[in-house]
């Protein structure tokens, strides 16, 4: 693979955390999504406050862990200023665009279209290293980017254009928050090896989330409020924001951006198989034809790194 950011000497018994770890971050993000649908739909939530939210308790949460941890790093990062600027940059452009772009993509759309947009960042951050280290990429890697994407296709489109025939404001969000997701996954790298994930996403989505509340006020609640947007809500910050993005962030350590952002390319399997259950979705030959593609592309990725180990 091309992963300039995969640790030398890494042992499979790690590689096999960070796929899983990446793996289980598309899953809860998937199943973000379709809550966040939930409420946009159903409950009346706007995504600008989503998102705000979303940002502040999670980051409380995180930097609270973090800071208690024994050994903590979560204030070294501020002693060097070069760190401290990629990190208000990180936190700015790379979490809170990832999150918002996806989210008022979502409330455009649907989020079977936002996430099939937002799957055009892998593709970019292919893409980026391939030109920074001036090599075309391997073939194994053009394997898993076509059934990638031709799976995720699959999965939300029933591989049907027509379906994603969407206003040109729906479309300029789907786009851009695929480069958000692309510089999401490369531009924390170098802090990364500095410090850990737990102090990079902490502090990410907490001033993420102080900065959006000049631009989105916290307290401008619209919407109805009960169990079940409590639960979505609930979800949304837990699973989908901190766990998440925690495990993201780590398992991009271990085998690398390239890696770790297409094995995120499950997150429509994860969204679809909630749908399923939940709002009573037909599950047919098409959904389950993107589903192989997509266990293909781990196959390839799985195979393809081993023997990098």
């Amino acid at each position: 693979m091309i992963s300039a950011t995969l640790p030398a000497g890494i042992t499979s018994k790690k590689s096999i955390k960070g796929f899983s770890m990446a793996l289980a971050a598309a899953v809860f993000w998937g199943v973000s999504g379709t809550c966040a649908q939930f409420l946009f739909e159903q409950k009346g939530i706007n995504p600008a406050w989503l998102v705000c939210w979303r940002l502040l308790l999670a980051g409380i949460i995180l930097m609270a862990y973090t800071v208690s941890r024994k050994n903590s790093d979560a204030f070294k990062i501020w002693k060097t200023p070069k760190d401290a600027l990629q990190l208000l940059f990180f936190s700015i452009f790379g979490m809170v665009a990832v999150q918002y772009t996806y989210f008022y993509s979502i409330n455009l759309s649907n989020a079977a279209t936002a996430t099939v947009l937002q799957y055009i960042g892998p593709l970019i951050v292919v893409a980026f290293y391939a030109i920074h280290h001036r090599r075309w990429p391997i073939l194994v890697e053009y394997a898993s980017l076509v059934f990638a994407l031709t799976g995720t296709f699959l999965l939300v489109t029933h591989g049907s254009f027509k379906q994603l025939v969407i206003s040109e404001k729906a479309l300029f969000w789907g786009i851009l928050s695929a480069f958000s997701l692309a510089f999401y996954t490369i531009q924390p790298v170098r802090l990364l090896r500095k410090y850990s994930a737990a102090t990079v996403t902490g502090w990410g989505m907490l001033i993420g989330g102080i900065a959006f509340s000049f631009i989105s006020k916290p307290w401008d609640f619209h919407g109805t409020w009960d169990l079940g947007t409590w639960s979505a809500f609930a979800y949304i910050v837990l699973f989908g924001s901190v766990i998440a993005f925690y495990f993201f962030l780590t398992s991009v350590t271990i085998i690398g951006a390239q890696t770790a952002s297409l094995l995120c390319s499950v997150e429509p399997l994860s969204a679809a198989a909630v749908a399923v259950v939940w709002l009573n979705v037909s599950f047919g030959a098409m959904d389950w034809l993107g589903t192989l593609f997509i266990l293909i592309t781990i196959f390839l990725l799985t195979k393809g790194t081993k023997d990098k180990f």
